[in-house]
């Protein structure tokens, strides 16, 4: 069943079994309050009664007759009893045994009274004391209980008519509500089903609000995630088949020369000295695959540890002086802060020495390390003096197999960007005010070195 149909049947369920609840407690209650209501009429109109009795005299019979018709106006039986002689005084009633059957049984002095039980009806009573200085009289005025029952019974049916367009009103409601409620969920189901299709381009704007909207931005999000993991994967096939193609076709090529006598003495040497530096080249490009997919697998072990930013320093600085004097750029160091991180140093030694590597590569003269903290947050830096980087090639210089001009294998900025992200920090590249390039590592934990 449909989501739609299962919250539309739950909201009418609970409506109708609050209703119904509702209903059984009102009639519970309206019959009590429609007899003391009742009562209560009854007495202010026995106080009218009691007051014309006290005020005209009865053996006159126009008095007589004005009380009779006052009696058929209010639609009452009365009758009074004087408690002295024990006798019924005056009655509306001609059945004098059901009168005297109801003295014998209920009290006349309670003023609150049950109903009382006739032969054929059962009567709401009310009963006003008259007394006056020769005797203590009772007056009894019953109305049937069947006219309120009636009333009853016409305020039943009118609320059942309500409950039932209540309910059909809450029915049309819920569904309404329901659908808008639904309607974003199936789209949002749409657009997995796209994810699930790869269809990236066809994906849509649900429009919703709420958590229905943060669902839909996270789907987004993913898509959009998904897609570019999905383009690197296919660029990432690309380039890694050229790069090795490359090397292959020129050991390759050699090989088959030197088999064939085509190169001798002199040019079958340089030929062989080609095949292992191009050998030497394919072992470190599958190295550093392999180092990419370790990095890229959770359950590869990385082994964190608390670090001194200035040991770190100091082996990033001998390793990059070695590497800088054969290309004949210096490496300087600028501001290093004494701070403990938490990473794997071997592994973020690599890292920092690729930025490195790369800095000398396309420096003119000279590449400057810092390490400092700002903003509660500690900065490496690597900037060089080169051309700077290119704007297009600044948002993909990290993607695997992408490479400069000078570049080598493109995956070694890949490689410090898994080891950088691995240790919980932050890699971006940007061009330096000066000029050159600029490399910032970013951590957001560090602990600060009193010593």
């Amino acid at each position: 069943m449909k989501l739609q149909y299962q919250l539309t049947i739950a909201f009418t369920t609970l409506l109708v079994v609050i209703m119904t609840v509702t209903g059984i407690m009102i009639y519970s209650q309206m019959l009590q309050m429609l007899i003391k209501d009742e009562q209560r009429q009854l007495e202010d109109k026995g106080e009218l009664i009691v007051n014309f009795v006290l005020s005209e005299d009865l053996n006159n019979t126009a008095n007589v007759q004005r009380f009779l018709q006052l009696l058929e106006e209010y639609n009452l039986q009365v009758f009074a009893y004087d408690e002295g002689s024990e006798r019924v005084v005056f009655s509306s009633i001609p059945n004098m045994s059901t009168i005297e059957s109801w003295i014998q049984e209920y009290d006349l002095d309670s003023k609150t009274q049950p109903l009382w039980q006739g032969k054929d009806d059962t009567y709401v009573v009310s009963i006003i004391p008259i007394v006056s200085p020769l005797a203590t009289q009772h007056m009894v005025l019953l109305t049937p209980l069947d006219d309120l029952q009636e009333v009853q019974k016409s305020l039943i049916n009118r609320l059942i008519l309500i409950f039932l367009i209540g309910i059909a009103v809450a029915v049309l409601l819920s569904h309404y509500l329901t659908a808008k409620l639904v309607t974003p969920l199936t789209k949002l189901k749409h657009q997995l089903k796209k994810i699930e299709k790869r269809k990236f381009d066809e994906m849509e704007e649900v429009k919703a609000t709420g958590e229905i909207k943060e669902v839909e931005q996270s789907i987004v999000e993913m898509a959009n995630e998904l897609n570019s993991f999905i383009q690197s994967q296919h660029h990432f096939f690309q380039n890694a088949s050229h790069e090795l193609k490359t090397p292959l076709m020129t050991i390759q090529g050699y090989a088959e020369g030197i088999r064939d006598g085509i190169f001798e003495g002199e040019e079958a040497r340089r030929g062989l000295q080609v095949m292992v530096t191009e050998i030497k080249r394919l072992k470190k490009i599958i190295n550093e695959i392999i180092l990419l997919a370790k990095l890229d697998s959770e359950a590869y072990k990385y082994q964190s540890e608390k670090v001194n930013s200035k040991i770190f320093m100091e082996q990033v600085m001998e390793r990059g002086i070695a590497i800088a004097n054969e290309q004949h750029i210096q490496v300087e160091q600028g501001q290093v802060e004494n701070v403990h991180v938490m990473f794997d140093a071997e592994k973020m030694l690599q890292a920092v020495m690729n930025i490195i590597t790369n800095a000398i590569r396309h420096a003119d003269k000279q590449v400057e390390v810092t390490a400092f903290t700002e903003n509660k947050q500690f900065y490496i830096q690597i900037t060089d003096d080169g051309e700077g980087i290119d704007d297009e090639l600044i948002k993909k210089l990290f993607h695997r197999f992408v490479k400069g001009e000078s570049g080598e294998t493109g995956l070694g900025l890949a490689i410090a960007r898994a080891i950088v992200e691995r240790s919980g920090g932050i890699i971006k590249a940007e061009n330096a005010l000066h000029g050159g390039a600029r490399f910032t590592i970013i951590f957001t934990e560090f602990e600060k070195n009193n010593d």
